[in-house]
């Protein structure tokens, strides 16, 4: 399911194209756009898994939400979506299994966080359902909380948490396939750092924590973005289906990680279990991206069979992976 505000995303469509080169049958759906027949859809059994990039307050959450609920795999798991799509509930699953990160005020309306005691700033206060480092806020002292709350009003539920002393580069873990891919890149906290965003080496801390992160919150494609701190890497924020920048032939290792989930499932996190994941060899860039369009990734696992194959046609703008053809 590709949602509108990723239309013209190229990862989604590269992915697409992938999968259907190595003779699998994908349809498409946009959530916001689309009529479609779930009962149908679940009935006929057509598709090995629904796979959906989010978006914050998007539709295609839901429709994901139904398939799961009529057996259908999900990448990722439905359940490890909504734990890391709302901030605050993401900051108490990670804290529950000991992951080290800030603590989290939770406040309906932005005047509430005048409570925060003086001691915890500065903080970093945004929205619990952001994303791309939208409305993001770095508030040095109470006296400058007015400003930004009246900038957050209607924004929702906001969270808000103790800023973490770092150099201004965060460091971001991609985990695809069993992989983890390491970028550094400006903070939004720091807009006028200089900082190329690029491949670079994962430190051994970093790593584990990248893996116990995607244990802890059952994902299978996952982003975490780290900062490293007085006393060492703090997670500042988890994603599901990220971007997958600088990581080499990101589209293909996308594909391919997306039909060995259909082959055998994903996770859930209440189920995973520490992740055994690997660090391949990887040289550091300077670039800006990386094209995902290299051929370096093993061929392509065939996905499990249907019940029986879809129809797709042009009009049919869920990317849903159906039985090879």
């Amino acid at each position: 399911m590709v949602e509108e505000q990723y239309r013209n995303d190229g990862m989604p469509v590269e992915v697409i194209r992938r999968l259907t080169s190595w003779g699998h049958q994908v349809d498409v759906l946009r959530p916001a756009g689309s009529l479609f027949c779930l009962t149908e859809a679940l009935r006929c059994g057509a598709h090995d898994a629904w796979v959906l990039k989010t978006v914050s307050g998007g539709p295609g959450l839901t429709l994901l939400e139904a398939a799961a609920v009529g057996g259908v795999t999900t990448v990722n798991d439905v359940r490890s979506i909504r734990g890391v799509r709302d901030k605050v509930l993401a900051a108490a699953i990670g804290r529950a299994h000991g992951l080290p990160l800030p603590p989290t005020y939770a406040a309906a309306q932005p005047e509430l966080l005048a409570e925060i005691p003086e001691s915890m700033y500065p903080i970093v206060v945004k929205p619990a359902d952001g994303s791309s480092g939208r409305a993001v806020h770095l508030v040095t002292s109470p006296g400058r909380l007015t400003g930004t709350a009246a900038e957050l009003a209607g924004e929702g539920m906001l969270m808000a948490q103790p800023y973490v002393p770092n150099s201004g580069v965060d460091i971001k873990v991609y985990g695809v396939g069993g992989e983890l891919y390491a970028t550094e890149r400006r903070s939004p906290l720091h807009p006028d750092h200089a900082v190329p965003e690029r491949l670079v080496r994962l430190p051994d801390e970093v790593a584990a924590l990248a893996a116990r992160a995607g244990a802890a919150y059952g994902l299978d494609l996952f982003g975490v973005d780290v900062v490293l701190g007085p006393d060492g890497p703090v997670i500042v924020d988890v994603n599901d289906f990220p971007s997958f920048r600088q990581v080499p032939d990101a589209a293909a290792r996308v594909a391919r990680a997306v039909l060995e989930l259909a082959a055998r499932g994903s996770r859930a996190a209440e189920t995973a279990e520490p992740a055994r994941m690997r660090v391949p060899e990887q040289r550091e860039t300077s670039q800006a991206a990386v094209s995902p369009s290299g051929s370096s990734v093993p061929p392509a696992p065939q996905a499990a069979p249907a019940a029986s194959p879809s129809r797709s046609g042009s009009d049919q703008v869920l990317t849903a992976v159906g039985r090879t053809v």
